[in-house]
């Protein structure tokens, strides 16, 4: 059976979670007022409750919402074609989203040397049609700890 828990991690789960506090230090400390796991009514005909990993309370004057993925390329530097497809789904959720909030989708930097870019440029590159034009990409690279926006 194959295994795709990531090498030298407790659990996809924590991977996640950690991920999530760099991105909340990040914000932080470039002056936002955020807090985690931020509910925010979404849908179409109806409105549902849907939570984003980091976003201002809704009494906020800067509204923002933020979902973080850490996605890696496959062990064979392939495409994680499930994963972007929770990609897509946030895209999704964003598009639903009041209109009044920054949207800010924070992913991991991870360069693939057989495609010659990043699964984020991969993800534009590929699947931008599905991307709201108020969504804001932004790259961290965790050996430089810095951010690009895409």
């Amino acid at each position: 059976m194959t295994s795709f828990q990531r090498v030298d991690s407790i659990s996809n789960a924590h991977v996640g979670r950690d991920f999530e506090d760099i991105a909340y230090v990040y914000f932080t400390e470039q002056g936002y007022q955020i807090i985690k796991d931020v509910g925010l009514p979404i849908g179409l005909e109806r409105k549902k409750n849907h939570r984003f990993d980091l976003g201002s309370s809704s009494d906020a004057t800067d509204k923002i919402i933020i979902e973080c993925k850490s996605h890696r390329w496959t062990s064979g530097d392939n495409v994680p074609s499930a994963k972007l497809t929770v990609w897509n789904e946030a895209m999704y959720y964003y598009h639903l989203a009041p209109p009044e909030y920054r949207k800010i989708f924070f992913v991991l930097r991870d360069y693939s040397n057989k495609r010659n870019e990043t699964l984020g440029e991969y993800y534009i590159r590929t699947y931008g049609h599905l991307i709201p034009n108020d969504v804001e990409i932004m790259e961290y690279d965790e050996d430089l700890k810095t951010v690009r926006i895409l």
